[in-house]
């Protein structure tokens, strides 16, 4: 039916680029019928056993769109990237998608770019590297002997180097995971990203500490705040601080960025409405047909089925561990992998044990929070609203009201304690007992400044040192990162 409603998982935002969109069936045929489909997953990258399903999704370093051609200079100028000569077809971005057949909770394996592995196939003769390399090798090498044969034709000449690359790190990434199936995969050019982000712009993040980076162009006050799309794509991009060098930032820190960026933007798109907005909508599906290639066997409506609860938050994001950081025989930075640490922490992931008692009962609702928000921030009462039913809190009504300094919770008599340990995980003090809020609500108020305090059960601080053990973010809200 036309008018049927269906969920569409069709890429990740850098990650996961349009993560899970609702199209009407129409629209859905548009989508189908315009991506870029790729014969480069081949035969030899197994299949999922029942119905579950793996998708890998590739975030190129290119500065050239899917058809290998420059962008217009003024998009260079607000990526903040440097021109079309800069990057280069490096897997930055390596996530394998999980998505149970049985409707359970997915997974999202974030793989660090910089992990030094063996390459399948020595592509380019190189025989280790670091993971992200084995796309651009597998690219240069088929595009010389290309050339060597006498092709000529630009589009043939990148389309099949590229299917080359798409070949090549599908095939390391199954080595370097135990042999893992590969069902699917998306790969996702950097502009596609951008291009993303000013179609749902302003999007909703969540940052810890103050940072500043002129690397990036990244510029952030601590606690939420709402960015445009240039700004979303310096937040993504973020490996360092220029300014506050104690916070110590690397390559898992940006890993953590690209899972919150997803899991705020997996709910937003949600909340907003975006979906239901004809013009935001096909904005979604030209950034998809303009800067997505996918396999040629992924059917986007079956896989819709499959991963409905995803834009609901039925999700976890995950970095795979390293040891440690080091230098390899060239002198660049690389991680250093314990393979075998790796590849059980993925077997687990894939196969979790199940549960060997009664799981406990639910806790008692803490009451039911109506958030006002007196700061002016667009978006942050909802937000806060979301926050604190992850806590434990029944979500009230959210609004707006006018501007104060302070954060305060209102209580109805009798409500006292309760008030008081609201005020606390808010990172306040202050409460007043108010006649006019309704038995068993508490009402919180927003004053300027607020932000989560990083005790927050959603709102969880990440490790900068690299660890061997995991290190979640669950789906369905904004989480705060570094």
């Amino acid at each position: 039916m036309r008018t049927t409603v269906v969920r569409s998982a069709v890429a990740a935002v850098s990650a996961l680029v349009l993560a899970v969109t609702g199209v009407a069936w129409d629209q859905y045929t548009n989508l189908s019928d315009g991506l870029h489909r790729s014969a480069a997953l081949g035969s030899g990258s197994g299949t999922s056993t029942g119905t579950d399903t793996n998708i890998l999704v590739m975030g190129l370093d290119s500065r050239l769109d899917e058809n290998g051609d420059p962008l217009p200079a003024a998009v260079y100028d607000a990526m903040h990237t440097g021109a079309s000569d800069v990057g280069g077809y490096n897997a930055n971005v390596l996530i394998l998608l999980h998505v149970p057949g049985d409707g359970s909770r997915a997974t999202a394996m974030s793989i660090p770019r910089d992990d030094y592995v063996s390459l399948a196939g020595v592509p380019d003769g190189q025989s280790k590297g670091k993971i992200k390399q084995a796309y651009g090798l597998a690219f240069d090498q088929e595009h010389k002997q290309l050339v060597a044969q006498g092709v000529t034709d630009a589009a043939t000449l990148e389309q099949r180097s590229r299917d080359a690359g798409r070949t090549s790190e599908i095939a390391t990434v199954r080595q370097f995971l135990g042999g893992v199936p590969v069902d699917h995969f998306v790969e996702v050019t950097m502009v596609a990203f951008y291009q993303l982000a000013q179609v749902v712009a302003p999007i909703t993040v969540c940052l810890a500490e103050n940072t500043q980076d002129s690397y990036s162009g990244a510029n952030f006050h601590q606690g939420y705040q709402q960015l445009d799309a240039a700004q979303a794509l310096a937040f993504v991009r973020q490996r360092r601080d220029t300014v506050h060098p104690s916070l110590n930032f690397t390559d898992l820190d940006r890993e953590r960025r690209q899972q919150a960026f997803i899991a705020s933007l997996a709910f937003q798109l949600k909340q907003a409405g975006t979906i239901t907005d004809p013009t935001k909508l096909q904005g979604l599906i030209d950034v998809a047909k303009q800067n997505i290639a996918v396999d040629d066997g992924l059917d986007l409506l079956q896989f819709a089925q499959q991963a409905s609860g995803l834009a609901g938050g039925n999700v976890t994001f995950t970095t795979l561990p390293i040891e440690k950081f080091g230098k390899d025989p060239l002198g660049e930075d690389v991680n250093i992998v314990d393979v075998a640490q790796v590849q059980a922490t993925v077997a687990r992931l894939l196969n979790p044990a199940a549960p060997t008692s009664a799981p406990a009962a639910p806790a008692a609702p803490l009451g039911t929070v109506d958030v006002l928000n007196a700061t002016g921030r667009t978006g942050l009462a909802a937000t806060v609203s979301q926050t604190l039913a992850g806590d434990g809190y029944t979500a009230g009504s959210t609004g707006n009201t006018a501007r104060r300094a302070s954060t305060v919770v209102h209580f109805p008599a009798g409500a006292g304690a309760a008030a008081a340990a609201l005020a606390g995980t808010l990172g306040t003090s202050h409460t007043t007992e108010d006649g006019t809020v309704a038995p068993g609500h508490l009402e919180v108020v927003l004053g300027a400044g607020f932000t989560l305090p990083a005790t927050s059960s959603a709102t969880p601080t990440p490790a900068a040192a690299p660890t061997s053990a995991l290190d979640g973010i669950s789906g369905g809200g904004i989480p705060c990162v570094k």
